[in-house]
């Protein structure tokens, strides 16, 4: 019965009707005068409505890329775009060429011995093994097994991406980002659905007819995220140098606006503290629970992507309903690290990457468990929590007004 409930909620989500309980998005002119527009935009993200964005991208499982589900997840997002009202939805196009395989692999090294991915900090404290599970019976659901066995080819690959155009500082912008992409045999439900959702539902509210900024943003879904950042370092490659030109010449169109900074989000909603010394994780999400904000230290832009951090974290502290914020020096191994040289660049997750996800405290990240029905509603309200943290922040870095 449960199931049952939660697809009629899904169609009726994505359907745009009414789903009995939900908030709704307050029509044009809503907004009273003297009416904060952070606010009124903050408030217009719903719990239910974002947990139906993760359902329906958990519908092509893992979303691997280089498959025919990661290219139907790719047309799925590119259509709830566009019925948001994201007119000028665009796809970015490149070609993934794998590096050959290596030698087979030497035993494991234990986990208290893994070294750390450069940036991500010192792991210190109780930490689990962890990896990717390559295992297809793994997945106990026959279903999902069979959904997930089309294994990725190597050759062309899409990522979609639509634009809120500014209206008086049109050649500026701010970029939004999630990847669509996963693996691991699971649903992706959490790495990444879960910021992946949250960018798709910050473009449905920024693309009312209502809301107005004076920069543009751009919400960008990643692929190829999991095979070492490619879709974003394609973009970076391609789009850099278009940066604030002018095209055609007198027309006030800008096809790629000058980027004023770079936000990810990747994994949004599994705090549940440090595993215990028998290596278990408590159950439920943890009461200190917060949105962490990283930048990295060692990057060309540091000064920059710091000040963009604690511009989240003061949004946070005023528009967030939940969950605190806390900022970090450590950002490591998702695709703002391509922007980072060239861009303030800041990433938003559950966990630090380095210090806490990739020691263990998330025993879902990249394994079967990483499916929808593993998360309770305190874990989607983190997810939910880091969506109001980022929508504040944009709306006041972007200028907007509810008109």
């Amino acid at each position: 019965m449960r199931a049952n409930a939660l697809m009629v909620g899904l169609v009726a989500v994505l359907s745009g009707l009414v789903t009995p309980g939900a908030a709704q998005s307050p029509p044009p002119g809503a907004a009273t005068t003297g009416s904060d527009p952070v606010k009124v935009l903050v408030d217009r993200l719903d719990l239910e409505r974002y947990k139906a964005t993760i359902k329906g991208l958990t519908q092509f499982g893992d979303r691997r890329q280089g498959t025919d589900r990661n290219r139907a997840a790719v047309d799925w997002i590119e259509a709830q775009l566009k019925s948001y009202g994201c007119a000028n939805t665009e796809r970015l196009k490149y070609t993934y060429t794998p590096p050959p395989k290596p030698p087979a692999a030497a035993p494991a090294t234990p986990a208290s011995a893994t070294p750390t991915a450069a940036g991500g900090g010192r792991p210190r404290g109780q930490r689990n093994r962890t990896g990717v599970n390559n295992d297809p019976m793994g997945q106990p659901d026959v279903k999902l097994r069979e959904l997930n066995s089309q294994p990725t080819t190597p050759g062309p690959r899409e990522e979609v991406y639509c634009t809120k155009i500014g209206t008086t500082r049109p050649d500026e912008m701010y970029i939004v980002g999630g990847h669509m992409d996963g693996h691991g045999w699971g649903e992706a439900a959490n790495d990444d659905g879960s910021g992946t959702a949250l960018v798709m539902e910050l473009a449905r509210i920024f693309a009312a007819p209502d809301v107005h900024t004076e920069r543009s943003i751009r919400f960008v879904l990643w692929n190829n995220e999991e095979t070492g950042l490619n879709g974003s370092r394609a973009y970076v490659e391609q789009r850099a140098p278009l940066q604030g030109k002018e095209e055609p010449a007198g027309s006030g169109r800008y096809p790629e606006p000058k980027w004023l900074g770079m936000i990810q989000h990747d994994m949004m909603l599994f705090d549940h503290g440090m595993p215990r010394a028998d290596g278990t994780i408590d159950p439920e999400q943890r009461p200190e629970a917060d949105v962490n904000i990283e930048f990295q230290s060692s990057s060309k832009m540091v000064a920059e992507s710091q000040k963009l951090a604690w511009t989240l974290h003061t949004a946070n502290s005023k528009y967030a309903t939940d969950y605190p914020a806390q900022v970090g020096p450590h950002m490591t191994n998702t695709d703002s690290t391509p922007f980072m040289d060239v861009v303030a660049a800041v990433s938003l997750r559950e966990n630090e990457r380095g210090v806490h996800i990739g020691s263990g405290w998330d025993p879902h990240w990249h394994q079967p468990t990483d499916v929808f029905a593993t998360f309770s509603d305190q874990d989607f309200r983190l997810g939910l929590n880091a969506a109001q943290t980022t929508l504040a922040a944009v709306a006041q870095l972007t200028g907007a007004t509810i008109k």
